[in-house]
């Protein structure tokens, strides 16, 4: 049996880099369970959180890992404006994120049950629109209470 990370296990990792069609490898493995672990982290935290089980993994294969495991549709890359590219191992839905003006902290929006108005562009441009990115921009609960 696989060893858990929160509810996704490093057998789960496995299977998911094999449905992707990508080579099992111990960075690719520790960049995933990374990812997992730290929604919406940064490449630094990203590598951070690897060194911790791979001490010996460059900055180098942390970056490849993050660039196939986002082509594979495995992660997905936000890029907040004015921010750093994060990751988050949330892909597939039509989610959307809530940034924190002051600390940056993010957070994930579902989008619209049902009829998803954020796809329905008043001009598509002839686009076969798939995706919509909304960014909700504020304060978090933290930066919106007053300091005693």
């Amino acid at each position: 049996m696989g060893q858990a990370v929160g509810v996704v296990t490093t057998l789960d990792f496995r299977r998911m880099l094999r449905g992707a069609a990508l080579r099992v490898t111990r960075p690719r493995m520790a960049v995933l369970s990374a990812v997992h672990a730290h929604p919406h982290a940064d490449t630094d935290t990203i590598i951070g959180a690897v060194r911790d089980s791979l001490p010996e993994v460059s900055h180098q294969a942390v970056y490849d890992c993050l660039h196939a495991l986002t082509a594979a549709g495995l992660v997905r890359r936000i890029k907040p404006s004015g921010s750093v590219a994060r990751y988050e191992s949330r892909t597939g839905d039509n989610h959307h994120h809530v940034v924190c003006r002051s600390c940056g902290r993010i957070a994930d929006v579902d989008c619209a049950v049902g009829h998803t108005p954020c796809l329905t562009a008043a001009e598509d441009h002839g686009f076969s629109i798939d995706e919509a990115e909304v960014i909700y921009w504020g304060l978090c609960p933290d930066c919106a209470t007053p300091s005693s």
